[in-house]
Order: C-alpha cells, then sequence, then structure tokens
C-alpha cells in the first residue's frame, strides 16, 4: 500500500518535560483525506509540524511518501503544502499578487506563472476578486485564497491546520467543496485537524483520536461510531453527578455496553434502548435518582470523543479566539 505518512514511535518533548507526543505511531493512505482530532494540546499540532519539517522529533521516525522529514527534509518540501491556522496572506495588497509572490516563494517558472495562478483562482472561486485588496474579503474568501497559495505548487499533500476554523457554515462547506473537488482533480492527499465534528464526520474517509500525545483510536467514521454499539439514552439528572457505586452497578447491567457521565448528563449505550429504557428508568428511581430529561440518539463521533477522550472539544472559545485573531492580522 502506497502510504502518504507513515509515523513509527514517534517522540516530541519541549524543554525537558513537556512530552507533547508519545510513541505515536500513524499511517495515512496516498489519495484520502484523513482528520486528526483531539483536545487543546493533545498534539495534534506538534504532529503537523513535524510532518511539514517545521520542528524535529525527539526520538522516532516520520516518512512523507517514503522521504524522512528531518534527513530528507528539502525533498519533503518539495511534495507538501501548509496551511496553519494563523493568517498567511498579505491584507493590503490583492488575492492575486499575493498568489504572484507566492509563485516567486515557490519558484514558479516565469512562463507558467499566469496560467497556474488563473488556474488555482479559478479553483477555489475566487476569479471575479482577483484584483480585490484582501482586507475586502470576507473570512471565507481569505480562508480560500490561503488554500489558494498553498495549491500552486500542485502538493502531493496538503496539511490544514484547522482549516476552517472561524468560519459560517456555508463558508465552510464552500471550502471543503473546493478542497474536495482539488483532490478529485490532482489525486492529493489532506491531513488535517480540527475542532468541527461534523467536518471530519462528512468529509474525512479516516479520523486518529490522539489525547496526551498518544493515537487512542482510528477508523473510518462509521467504525468509530459502530464501536459504541446501537443506541445511546441520555438521561438529564437533577442532582449534577451520581456516586460512584452507582454507576458501577449501572455498568455491570447485563444490557448496558458502555456509560459515560458528562456534567449532569449519564448516557448509557445500550442495543435496544425501546426495551431498556423503562428498566433503567425504575433502576434509577429505586436508588433516589431524579430524571429531567431523557433522549435516545444512534451514537455521534461526538459520543465517540466523549468516550475515548472523557470530555468534548471545547469549540466556543477556541473558535472565537481565532476568528478575533484573524480579525485583528486582517485589520493590520
Amino acid at each position: 500500500m502506497d502510504f502518504a505518512v507513515e509515523v513509527n514511535n514517534l517522540v516530541k518533548i519541549y524543554d525537558k518535560k513537556v512530552r507533547a507526543l508519545d510513541n505515536v505511531n500513524l499511517t495515512v493512505e496516498a489519495g484520502k483525506t484523513f482528520a486528526l482530532l483531539g483536545p487543546n494540546g493533545a498534539g495534534k499540532t506538534t504532529l503537523i509540524r513535524i510532518l511539514t519539517t517545521q520542528i524535529k522529533p525527539t526520538s522516532g521516525e516520520a516518512y512523507v511518501f517514503g522521504l524522512n522529514v528531518v534527513r530528507e527534509g528539502s525533498k519533503v518540501r518539495k511534495l507538501i503544502s501548509y496551511v496553519p491556522q494563523e493568517i498567511s496572506v498579505w491584507t493590503d495588497i490583492s488575492g492575486y499578487e499575493n498568489l504572484l509572490i507566492y509563485a516567486k516563494i515557490f519558484n514558479v517558472s516565469h512562463n507558467e506563472r499566469e496560467k497556474i495562478i488563473d488556474e488555482v483562482l479559478e479553483n477555489m472561486g475566487l476569479t471575479n476578486v482577483k484584483n480585490d485588496l484582501v482586507r475586502t474579503y470576507s473570512g471565507g474568501m481569505i480562508r480560500r485564497l490561503e488554500i489558494a497559495c498553498a495549491l500552486i505548487i500542485k502538493p502531493k499533500i496538503m496539511f490544514l491546520d484547522e482549516p476552517t476554523i472561524g468560519l459560517d457554515p456555508v463558508a465552510r462547506k464552500i471550502v471543503w467543496e473546493r478542497l474536495n473537488f482539488f483532490k478529485k482533480e490532482y489525486g492529493v492527499t489532506i491531513f488535517f485537524n480540527t475542532h468541527y465534528m461534523d467536518e471530519a464526520d462528512l468529509y474525512a474517509d479516516d479520523i486518529a483520536i490522539i489525547n496526551q500525545g498518544k493515537i487512542i483510536t482510528r477508523g473510518t467514521s462509521e467504525e468509530l461510531k459502530r464501536s459504541l454499539g446501537g443506541e445511546i439514552i441520555t438521561f438529564t439528572l437533577e442532582t449534577f453527578s451520581l456516586k460512584s457505586e452507582i454507576l458501577q452497578e449501572i455498568r455491570k447491567l447485563e444490557f448496558v455496553k458502555d456509560i459515560f457521565m458528562e456534567n449532569s448528563n449519564l448516557s448509557i449505550v445500550i442495543n435496544n434502548a425501546e426495551i431498556a429504557l423503562p428498566y433503567i428508568m425504575d433502576f434509577l428511581k429505586n436508588r433516589g435518582v431524579s430524571i429531567g430529561k431523557v433522549s435516545i440518539t444512534k451514537p455521534t463521533l461526538d459520543d465517540v470523543f466523549l468516550k475515548y477522550v472523557g470530555t468534548r472539544i471545547e469549540e466556543k472559545g477556541r473558535i472565537s479566539d481565532i476568528r478575533h485573531m484573524r480579525y485583528m492580522i486582517k485589520k493590520g
């Protein structure tokens, strides 16, 4: 199998004490879209920065299309593009001028520049605004321009660090439509991390969850959701939590596959909610547990993340920080 990324026992330690990556092993198949999910500080950005040759690992090895990212970094850089969270275009010049600068940075031949710039502008839906100042662009248009800059060299693999964070749902959809078009047209591999579970669910062929520097599970979205079981009954309790003894009793019930608590919500994974619900209701009431609300759902990627990490991804504060940062940079 042709791997775009292969990581073996990768370790990264900062300041001789912070273990950002802890013996990570990972492969990503060429031509696929791969999503890396994890809470803040899990090691996502560190892994991307190693794979894009920005930093060196403490130990272990990483390869991009068979090239060692440390020993053959210059060759790796010819195959990859990287779009960071931070704004990576100039806002006081036009979109076309940004692309021209990047074409020169990437040593695109003079004879090919105009053709390639026109092509990526068309691919990203920016032809009509190519001569407008970037400061007049919307957030989604800026992100598409940044991706257009990364597409100039027609990379074999694109690394995207939270590619749509801070964008509204419509802008996010447009960005991914354009990325998928490029993937289909040129067979590019896409490696991204994200705080949006629906984004990973919709667009990733393969997903890995990382926590505290370790890959703790991976699979397709459907495989990960099936790993939880058939249905989830969520009880919103009037008390904030349950005694550990009661949780252990619930866990030992024959039909219970898994349980997890989040604040005052008790979620129980079972195969058949219709049969199990009356029994569980009686079980809780007999132990003096007051129930405010009950809901039944199929497992989601959020539920998978909660099971393996123990918490949900905190989107609100992170996204508002990124949106504010990019807005301030855009203003200059």
